[in-house]
């Protein structure tokens, strides 16, 4: 067996990054929240903590989709396109983790690390383990974030998080 051949294997056998979408500005260029989402992902994969990078999150206000974004921030920060997939239909974050199972089904993963800020972490992490996915989770650090959208982020998530485990969402 070729060393390469070996290596692809063991990568295969890794958890996916899962990056929940978040912003694209104007021009296609990522709102620092997707960019510090992104960069994580890519440090994950360059460590050997994950095998492939799933970016997730639809088109919004401006193209092109969160997921066509974050595997370009990859792409550029060196992960093969091989170690790249999409999910590109999604507009919450229940959408971002259900949409984003066919995807890991035909990967053959169960295990995941959800990417996204530790605030949101919580509830992404709920909604997974209720899709029977075995996750954990990796926040980016908060370098280039707003104090205020970050608190104004943290208030939000409270109600939030409550709202999906009442509802039961993931189930």
């Amino acid at each position: 067996m070729s060393i390469c051949r070996r290596r692809e294997e063991q990568r295969s056998a890794l958890p996916v990054a899962v990056v929940l979408g978040a912003a694209v500005w104007p021009g296609g260029e990522p709102s620092p929240t997707l960019r510090r989402r992104s960069k994580r992902a890519v440090a994950l994969w360059q460590s050997g903590e994950v095998g492939a990078i799933l970016g997730c999150g639809g088109e919004g206000a401006h193209a092109p989709s969160e997921a066509e974004v974050i595997c370009r921030l990859a792409r550029e920060a060196g992960v093969p396109e091989e170690a790249l997939f999409r999910e590109d239909r999604s507009t919450t974050t229940e959408e971002n983790l259900r949409l984003a199972l066919p995807v890991l089904e035909e990967m053959g993963a169960r295990d995941v690390v959800i990417v996204s800020e530790a605030y949101h972490l919580p509830r992404a992490l709920l909604v997974a383990r209720r899709l029977g996915l075995r996750a954990r989770g990796a926040a980016p650090g908060l370098g280039g974030a707003r104090v205020r959208a970050q608190a104004r982020a943290v208030l939000r998530e409270i109600p939030a998080f409550v709202w999906y485990w009442l509802r039961g969402a993931g189930r």
